[in-house]
């Protein structure tokens, strides 16, 4: 039995919604926490809301490793990105007041920063559409000793207000937290106060959430866990350092599930922004293109077992945090864990609970050992219905079973029998293969479990590349450093003749040559080319999914 703690669903739930959780939840979500975090190690604290009462509540492994002391619903984690939904809820509040429209220009609030991120504006920065750089993609930026230094909110512009724009404001949508370090500096200009006082003002206080509260203050907070993080030897450590004024107005709160659950139940039944607000906060941002990304104003749409939901999720330093709303059910459920890799992310056991939930579970499977030679006429290239181009591979290689999909690595799979094949206990992908009525093949992928799966039709064997051999000292000629917009890039050179690119953290990938200059990723659908330089070679182009990622070279 791991550390843990757990409220029974039958001493809290007081008027259930129509479509009641069923009467074993608890012992279910139980079940579902305790195997997701094990008894020694970093954990996670979880609740489940309907109706805006408690039907779970619970915890386990540990809140400090070194002291024994448990992870318990009343333990207090960093937040991270699910703070941008407060941030954006004061905006929309003062927006409300006439203090502030959505379509200012940020130099109203900022003066003198350049274009063309001046005339992004307030909505822009809300739903990633404003183009500026984000800080936490700045080569380098996050692994320097900045992030422990104590930083004001002009010190944090300063830190990219003068990188180059990643595109037109409003062009296209990417996620930015440098916009919501500009949100907090809009409240600042608007309220006079720190952004993390006027949420305390506005919000916290009002509705009684005690808990949730500026992340600077960590070291009085009572009952604050303890942030891991995976050394190389499996072990977990302490987490790097970082002060809070770094994650700012993006990702610098703390608090409980419980606190959340009660934001949540205030946010989404109208007592904290007005109902048209609302509706633009959980609403899919346009595109110029026609198209839309869903998200709104710090919160995604996404989907479960066929049921629409409102969510996010925040990743920072020794912790991972994930919550999720569900409207039909006013069902609601978070998990927070304290550790920021070696252990089962949140938003895994979080889905699982809401499908639980809702009456829906997600399949389990067994693994059971594959007949490669009956499996023989299904390996090949599947077309991916209704999504252009996209492809999945479908494979064996040393008496394994992968899958890659187009612009991806490869994943291994897991043999259930009876055709079905699944992705491993930290997934919940999973695929059946059929026969069509013309003896075509089709992949029938379930992803993130869903009921409903994504189509691809066998169009014919797996693609063979045509390898070529090039003399050592050409491949010699390509190690170094490299340096692109996104992370450093190493090219080394093995006893073996084998080339190798290792790109920023991950590890080294070997490289199969197609010509004296371009490569092939093993088990990734990537390509590098390398671009002439004088003895060496100059950069490099790195091109996966569509896109290029071009590099120069820094040092041998």
């Amino acid at each position: 039995m791991n550390f843990k703690y757990s409220a029974a669903a039958a001493l809290a739930v007081l008027s259930a919604p129509a479509h009641a959780v069923e009467p074993d939840f608890a012992a279910k979500a139980e079940a579902i926490v305790d195997a997701a975090y094990p008894v020694s190690g970093p954990g996670g604290a979880v609740i489940v809301t309907e109706g805006g009462k408690v039907v779970y509540a619970g915890g386990a492994g540990m809140a400090d490793m070194a002291k024994g002391v448990p992870v318990t619903p009343d333990t207090v984690f960093r937040l991270g990105s699910i703070t941008k939904q407060f941030s954006a809820a004061v905006v929309l509040q003062l927006v409300a007041e006439g203090k502030l429209s959505l379509d200012d220009p940020l130099s109203k609030f900022v003066p003198g920063y350049p274009e063309p991120g001046a005339h992004a504006t307030v909505r822009q920065l809300l739903n990633h559409t404003s183009g500026i750089q984000s800080y936490t993609g700045i080569p380098g930026w996050m692994a320097s000793d900045k992030v422990r230094t104590p930083h004001t909110t002009a010190e944090m512009i300063a830190e990219f207000r003068d990188q180059p724009a990643e595109f037109q404001p409003g062009e296209k949508w990417d996620y930015n937290n440098s916009g919501y370090v500009l949100v907090g500096a809009v409240i600042e200009a608007v309220t006079g106060m720190p952004w993390h006082q006027a949420i305390a003002e506005r919000i916290t206080k009002p509705l009684g959430l005690t808990t949730i509260r500026y992340g600077g203050e960590e070291a009085s907070v009572p009952a604050f866990a303890t942030g891991y993080t995976e050394g190389p030897d499996g072990k977990f450590v302490p987490a790097r350092v970082l002060d809070m004024s770094v994650p700012h107005a993006a990702g610098a709160l703390i608090g409980t599930v419980g606190d959340l659950a009660k934001w949540s139940d205030a946010l989404h039944h109208g007592k904290v922004v007005s109902a048209p607000l609302y509706a633009q906060m959980i609403a899919p941002t346009p595109l110029p293109d026609g198209k839309s990304e869903p998200y709104g104003f710090g919160l995604g749409q996404t989907s479960l077992q066929g049921l629409k939901t409102i969510t996010h999720s925040g990743g920072i330093f020794g912790f991972g945090t994930n919550a999720l709303y569900i409207p039909e059910r006013d069902l609601f459920v978070a998990v927070f864990t304290n550790s920021d890799g070696g252990i089962q992310s949140a938003g895994l056991p979080m889905l699982r609970l809401a499908a639980q939930a809702i009456g829906k579970p997600f399949p389990t499977f067994s693994e059971a050992t594959p007949d490669l030679a009956a499996l023989e006429p299904m390996f090949g290239s599947y077309a991916i219905d209704g999504d252009g181009d996209a492809t999945r591979l479908f494979f064996a290689r040393d008496g394994k079973l992968y899958t890659r999909r187009s612009g991806a690595s490869d994943s291994a799979v897991l043999a259930a029998g009876g055709n079905r094949f699944f992705y491993g206990p930290n997934s919940l992908n999973w695929f059946e293969m059929k026969q069509e009525s013309d003896g075509t093949w089709a992949m029938l992928m379930h992803q993130n479990g869903e009921e409903k799966a994504e189509r691809a039709l066998r169009t014919g064997p797996m693609p063979k590349l045509v390898t070529v051999d090039v003399p050592r000292e050409v491949l010699a000629s390509y190690t170094g450093a490299y340096t692109s917009a996104v992370a450093p890039i190493a090219v080394a050179l093995g006893d073996d003749g084998v080339l190798t690119l290792a790109f920023g953290p991950q590890r080294p990938i070997a490289l199969q040559a197609l010509s004296a200059t371009e490569f092939a990723a093993v088990g990734v659908d990537a390509r590098v080319e390398f671009t002439p330089g004088e003895g060496k070679a100059g950069g490099l182009v790195l091109r996966q999914g569509g896109r290029e990622l071009n590099a120069t070279r820094s040092a041998d």
